[in-house]
């Protein structure tokens, strides 16, 4: 096995010296920082997804189903009840009258799911997650800016 690798190398090495090699590609400058900035997005959009997983499983831990009921629970209506869970509030009726728009027809089943074990343990780890939740947002917002500033080039 380890002679073919040997010999591989070889048989590259002349071909090499004759010249019959064609170059590697290698991106320009702005096509690498592009690159660059985009997989910097990447992982951090795949980061805050995960972090969002951790805090809905938190919820779960207390017994909190929220994600019953509202299919994105850091949507406007949801990231208020999370703040409010956060800042110590307990009662599932103020926690659902906190409901916007459309989800304000769910309020009794919102109710419902709110009603749970959520300790200060609990606040204290969703207040951690938000924070990051909100910070890596901040950080993409930030990379997309870039990422449009970019591409203007390669536009024209």
């Amino acid at each position: 096995m380890f002679g073919e690798d040997k010999l591989d190398a070889v048989w590259l090495c002349k071909l090499a010296e004759r010249g019959m090699l064609r170059p590697s590609f290698i991106p320009s400058r702005p096509q690498r920082q592009l690159r660059d900035l985009t997989r910097c997005r990447r992982t951090l959009t795949q980061e805050r997804t995960r972090e969002k997983q951790r805090a809905g499983k938190l919820l779960e831990d207390a017994q909190i189903k929220l994600s019953a009921v509202i299919s994105d629970i850091f949507g406007v209506s949801g990231r208020a009840m999370l703040d409010a869970l956060v800042a110590g509030q307990r009662n599932s009726h103020a926690l659902a009258a906190l409901a916007y728009r459309n989800m304000r027809a769910k309020t009794s089943v919102l109710q419902e799911v709110l009603t749970g074990h959520f300790t200060d343990h609990h606040a204290f780890m969703l207040g951690m997650m938000l924070a990051r939740i909100d910070a890596l947002t901040t950080q993409i917002d930030t990379l997309t800016t870039a990422i449009g500033e970019a591409i203007a080039p390669f536009a024209a």
